[in-house]
């Protein structure tokens, strides 16, 4: 269906289609010349500073150390001393419990492989920072090419995903979307999009209500300057917002803000209520007519109450028509998985040329200020019974395709609903990367995720700063970051599954190969061989393969070379390669029509990838529960790179669930989405050669770590095991364990503290998150490796709810759903191993001190590792006792069970009157 917005104005004469030697699409408009690069330089007057030193936009520092670092040489020294320690354990059973010594000896082995996979591509850590004066310089000053200083910066379309309002609340998804919309980066050159992926009604009309906020918003925020342009973030805020604030009218400004932003909230709090009235009021209209209907056929006899009538139980639009996406009283081609496609432009595309506002007694002094917000529009897929819609990943797809047509940004920012923009510069930072000497390589730009909400002692690591901090760090030091699924800024042409251009060239593999882009859309061509590389080439049209591997649409199909084209670092070196000329994103947007909008509607259908390789190598990849890994694995398996991006003002602010059975299950879909990796074609044992060694062994492991859960779970109760039995995993504590044992901990506790030193995270941090390490692997972890082997073995499908983007019921205490205790069957595993380590304790002890001949090295050892183990269950001890401390029911009944239980087993294999001897 189409939904027209009243705001936008279609002008059929100015849009472009055929004119002769001209290409447009969307946003994408540029002039065909057939001449060569270099002559359009020297038309323009570009050959007088070719040879000009280059400037670059971007510097790296090599923070480990150089080649001969001593993070590096600890990390050597480890794995000598971990040999050593192996080989010595292998060849000195304990002869008196080859059992415990067997399994000890697997799981340490095991642990050391682990290790080593974890801490290789930690190898080559590097922080980055971008120079924004040098992008102002070449993208937005005055030039031979550029003589008004109009900014050359490219496109990007910005991404917003939502599912369900009910979870996801539209208030936090409104702020998200005012964030986007005042964003520092050229109005004209920003669109954004949400993805309503549940077709609801309050989205959309929550929406609606935003952008009309943002027309007040936006320019609030250009004239003085605020950050965080998320109003609810803003604010909140606890500090002097007069700080750095010099307009005199800034105080009474923000006072009147703050008045239109509390109606605003009230307005989108009431929207359920409203929504729910006006259609029982025309639902009510409705039946009304219906029965005057039948009375008329009747001859004028009224039906009774309770005849059946028929009229649906619809949801009804303010314009007094049926909502098109899910009713409340679902019914067919109005639920959740059956609904038609719904697209609608709700802010029309702004003006070519700034529009300053002016002295409105009504609202606020605008005079000077750029009162132009960008493009925004809704989309909701269409989903029809039968079709698989691949969840997150489909939606993502739809949303690149609709883009493609109706503004064809050659760079796409995708974030989560509850993920804001906490710096408005962020794009500019990004762009930095992207259009830097080489920057034509890059397919993406990972930025950190960072949290608000978290309890201050982040009790279950949510704050995860070893891996963003650390793991990411050093990554980018290799291939580039993993894409963990928002925050990240994509190259439209890397995803629709291109080869990076000069690959070749760069390797050496294959000898030196020119890769090149014709400017014509309709020679865009694709080799289909199914090797998971496929370049763009010239060869003859009729083999192409395009329509097929894109779908049928030609006007998606002829965006492509556009986009490519858009997204080149600018040609202004004699070293910059597969450049683009000064000035040739100039020209204005052209504005939408009828049909191109419909051709945004028609490639949202649930049909379109039918028969196309979207899912398989174009776009998001389905397949997984986290495509976001998949999706960016497979863009390193072609050669791209990718980009860390650390700013000093975060980039991005979101939620997490501070409460543990959330966090527990936000870790069950990551571990699960792991082990489908393991199992599946995106395994990085079948990568190609171009995925370097170091990054290989990193996608290793997001497949293999979950795993470590089974010998995680069986060294957590190898010390109640020895404390029941009275043995150890050695045969004694001499002096070469004992060494063995100090030297690697020392030495791991010095590697740990270069990481801490040069990733920037705290002491506590870091041990926060050894300790979630060892609560998420004997719990989530373990079930997600049953999962995967349920799903392998006997096709067991596994389904997973979104996480609440809601606060706790508690509006007084920002941390209450820290204290909620909700059982789940996570619980059980953690659980069973602090009682028994805890049983165990007291019964070893016990049994040494009245024992005829005590062992006390044997139960130092036993207790020593007891101690460990319940050290690092401490914070999941503390989430079951709530906020008062008191421990459940639950606790007290599955103790008294595995009690009687390890009484009974200790009395059948240890009789109290038996024969057997201690010593």
């Amino acid at each position: 269906m189409l939904l027209r917005s009243q705001t936008q104005d279609f002008d059929h004469n100015r849009w472009l289609f055929e004119t002769k030697g001209t290409y447009g699409i969307g946003n994408a408009c540029w002039q065909e010349d057939h001449n060569s690069v270099a002559d359009d330089q020297n038309s323009i007057g570009m050959s007088d500073f070719l040879d000009k030193p280059w400037k670059p936009l971007t510097r790296k520092v090599n923070i480990s150390g150089g080649i001969i670092s001593p993070y590096r040489l600890l990390v050597i020294f480890r794995i000598v001393i971990l040999a050593f320690f192996l080989s010595w354990r292998i060849r000195n059973p304990n002869y008196d419990a080859m059992w415990l010594w067997g399994m000890s000896i697997v799981c340490e082995i095991w642990f050391a492989i682990s290790w080593l996979l974890d801490v290789l591509p930690k190898m080559n850590p590097i922080n980055r920072a971008a120079d924004l004066a040098a992008l102002h310089d070449k993208f937005e000053q005055p030039s031979p090419s550029n003589p008004t200083g109009r900014s050359d910066l490219p496109g990007i379309d910005v991404f917003v995903s939502t599912a369900d309002p009910e979870k996801e609340p539209p208030l936090v998804t409104a702020n998200t979307i005012l964030s986007i919309l005042g964003v520092e980066y050229p109005i004209e050159k920003v669109s954004c999009y949400i993805s309503d992926d549940g077709g609801a009604i309050l989205t959309f009309e929550a929406m609606a209500e935003a952008v009309k906020f943002a027309e007040l918003w936006v320019p609030f925020c250009r004239k003085h300057n605020i950050e965080p342009r998320n109003p609810d973030a803003y604010f909140s805020i606890k500090k002097d917002p007069t700080k750095n604030k010099k307009r005199p009218d800034f105080v009474k400004d923000r006072r009147w803000m703050k008045r239109e932003y509390d109606e605003f909230k009230v307005r989108i709090n009431g929207l359920p209520e409203a929504i729910k009235k006006r259609s029982e009021m025309y639902n009510a209209r409705e039946e009304k007519k219906e029965r005057e209907e039948m009375k008329a056929k009747n001859g004028g006899v009224a039906g009774t109450e309770d005849q059946p009538l028929n009229v649906p139980k619809a949801t009804w639009m303010a314009d007094g028509t049926h909502w098109p996406g899910t009713w409340y009283t679902p019914c067919a081609d109005h639920s959740k998985g059956d609904h038609a496609g719904i697209l609608q432009v709700m802010s029309k595309v702004p003006e070519h040329d700034p529009v300053m506002g002016y002295d409105d007694e009504k609202t606020l002094d605008f005079t000077g200020v750029d009162i132009r917000i960008p493009m925004f529009a809704y989309v909701s897929r269409e989903k029809r019974p039968g079709f698989d819609h691949n969840k997150k990943a489909g939606a993502m797809n739809a949303m690149v395709r609709a883009s493609a047509v109706l503004s064809n940004g050659p760079f796409i920012l995708n974030l989560d609903c509850d993920h804001y923009v906490y710096n408005s510069i962020v794009l500019r930072e990004g762009m930095c990367y992207m259009m830097d000497r080489g920057g034509d390589r890059v397919c993406y730009i990972q930025f950190p995720q960072r949290f608000e909400g978290i309890d201050p002692s982040d009790r279950y690591a949510n704050h995860n700063t070893v891996f963003f901090d650390g793991n990411m760090r050093a990554l980018d030091g290799l291939q580039g970051p993993m894409y963990v699924g928002t925050g990240c800024m994509f190259r439209r042409y890397a995803l629709y599954g291109f080869e990076p251009p000069r690959f070749m060239e760069h390797t050496g593999l294959f000898g030196r190969v020119k890769t090149k882009v014709n400017r014509n859309p309709n020679q865009a061509k694709l080799n289909l061989e199914d090797d998971d590389t496929q370049p763009l080439n010239e060869n003859n049209s009729e083999s192409s393969g395009v329509p097929q591997k894109f779908g049928n649409s030609s006007i998606f199909t002829d965006t492509i070379p556009i986009a490519e084209f858009q997204a080149r670092p600018l040609a202004d070196h004699k070293s910059v390669k597969n450049g683009r000329p000064p000035g040739e994103l100039l020209k204005p947007r052209p504005p939408m029509d009828a049909p191109t909008v419909a051709e945004a509607i028609a490639v949202i259908s649930c049909w379109y990838e039918d028969k196309t390789e979207w899912g398989d190598r174009v776009g998001w990849i389905y397949g997984s529960v986290t495509e976001d890994v998949v999706t960016g694995y497979r863009m390193h398996n072609r050669g791209w790179r990718s980009i860390y991006c650390i700013t000093k003002r975060d980039a991005f602010r979101g939620t997490a669930p501070i409460n543990l059975t959330d966090r527990l299950h936000q870790v069950l879909r990551w571990a699960t989405g792991s082990v489908e990796i393991f199992f599946s074609k995106n395994n990085a044992f079948f990568a190609t050669r171009r995925l370097k060694f170091l990054q290989r062994i990193a996608y290793l492991n997001v497949g293999i770590y979950p795993f470590t859960s089974i010998f995680l779970v069986v060294y957590c109760f190898l010390p109640a095991l020895s404390l029941f039995s009275g043995q150890f995993i050695v045969q004694g504590l001499d002096v070469t364990f004992l060494f063995y044992l100090l030297s690697i901990t020392v030495c791991l506790i010095l590697i740990s503290l270069l990481e801490v030193k040069w990733s920037g995270i705290a002491l506590e941090e870091w041990w926060r998150n050894e300790q979630f390490w060892v609560i998420g692997g004997t719990s989530s972890h373990l079930v997600a490796v049953l999962q995967g082997l349920l799903k392998v073995i006997a096709g067991v499908e596994i389904h997973f709810t979104l996480t609440s983007k809601s606060a706790g019921e508690d509006e007084e205490d920002v941390y209450a759903d820290l204290y909620l205790v909700k059982w789940t069957s996570l619980f059980i595993m953690p659980l069973t191993i602090i009682i028994i380590n805890l049983i165990a304790v007291i019964m070893g002890i016990l049994r040494t001190v009245y024992s005829v001949i005590p062992q006390w090295n044997k139960l130092f050892g036993g207790l020593f590792f007891s101690f460990w183990v319940l050290s690092h269950m401490y914070p999941f001890a503390k989430g079951l006792m709530g906020r008062k401390g008191k421990v459940p029911t639950i606790v007290y009944v599955w103790s008294g069970l595995l009690s009687i239980t390890i009484a009974l087993l200790w009395i059948s294999l240890d009789p109290p009157g038996g024969t057997k001897q201690e010593g």
